[in-house]
Parts: structure tokens; sequence; C-alpha cells
């Protein structure tokens, strides 16, 4: 879906956290970043992966990796799933699919013979020097927080 490969410099963005703070990229120069885009808050693939990177997530800053999760989700709703979920992490409010279509993940999906368009669950392994590192297409949800960890340690 996304034409972004390795090496690329990743997509700079500024954007909203679920308290209604800006975020920016840039902000996290010098540290590796793992973004991840995910369709929506409460639904059971998207809580597996959000919990799967709470139970790792000493780990992965162990690793100095910084979590980001993206979704079309508003800021309320994203507050409600932190709070719900104990997620240590922040979650990045695209209400206007900026940050999403910069990275390419909005597009045609299929859901019991159903076509739509919406969001293709990615993530984006970025280098502490703002570069593409590695792209995860189709994420394990239950296993995501080892996917990052091992591509991170190649």
């Amino acid at each position: 879906m996304t034409d972004l490969q390795k090496g690329d410099l990743a997509p700079t963005f500024t954007s909203k956290d679920q308290n209604g703070k800006e975020v920016k990229l840039s902000d996290y120069k010098g540290s590796k970043v793992a973004l991840y885009f995910y369709p929506k808050d409460m639904t059971p693939g998207c809580t597996n992966q959000a919990c799967n990177l709470r139970d790792n997530f000493a780990e992965l800053k162990k690793e100095g990796i910084v979590v980001l999760g993206v979704s079309p989700d508003d800021e309320t709703r994203h507050q409600k799933f932190i709070d719900k979920h104990e997620l240590p992490f922040t979650l990045i409010a695209d209400t206007d699919k900026e940050v999403i279509n910069a990275y390419g993940i909005w597009g045609p999906k299929k859901f019991m013979g159903k076509e739509y368009d919406g969001l293709h669950r990615t993530t984006f392994l970025i280098n502490e020097e703002g570069k593409i590192h590695d792209i995860i297409k189709k994420p394990k949800t239950k296993a995501h927080a080892e996917e990052i960890l091992s591509l991170f340690q190649q």
C-alpha cells in the first residue's frame, strides 16, 4: 500500500495526542520510534496490539524505543482507550488523516465480502536519524512488541 521504503526519510508531522498536546516526529530525533498505525480504539485486534505493546513496554523502553500509536480516533476516545487498558504510551489523534495519508496507508480494504476505504494496520520503525529502519506491513497483534524488538536489533 505505502510507497515508503527502508532507508527513506520518514514523513514529518505535527498532530495532537490524547491530551490535545502537540506532537511532532521531530521531537523524537535521536530516538528509535515505533510509529504504529491501527484502525480503531476499543476493537479486539487493536486492543490486543496495544496491550501487547503495554505488556512489553519496559523492554521497548530499555532498548530506547519510543512507541507512538496513530488512528483516526479523536482525543477523547484515545484517552478512554488509554485509561481502560492502562497504556503507557502516546496515541495520536489523526482525525483529518494527515499523518495516515503522509505514510500512505489509507486505501481499499475488504471485510466479509464488502469493499471499503480504511486504514491498513502498519508499523514504521524509524531510526535516530529520522529514516525508516523497517516497515511491518501486517503486524501480529499479539506479538507486535517482539517484532519491533527483533527488527530494531537487525
